[in-house]
């Protein structure tokens, strides 16, 4: 709905200011040279981002779902237990 139209208007937006910065760029240097400075410098940030977003995702979620392995071990035990009486 409208919060897509608006992530899809930040993208424009977005897209157009790294053009200006790319022109900005290109009449003190060849426009190949703005654009592959621009370019690096996004994907430089981009790796930076997901870095960290995957250092926040092994901090905050366990590999092992530990609660449920304790608790299945429990329900093996007390099934054990009632088939040894």
């Amino acid at each position: 709905g409208l919060a897509g139209a608006g992530g899809v208007l930040s993208l424009y937006g977005m897209s157009a200011l790294v053009v200006a910065v790319i022109a900005a760029l290109a009449l003190v240097l060849p426009v190949w040279a703005a654009a592959l400075i621009v370019g690096g410098v996004l994907l430089l940030l981009a790796g930076l981002l997901a870095l960290a977003g995957i250092g926040q995702v092994k901090r905050g979620t366990p590999l092992t779902p530990d609660e449920a392995i304790a608790s299945t071990k429990r329900d093996v035990e007390t099934v054990k237990e009632s088939a040894r009486r």
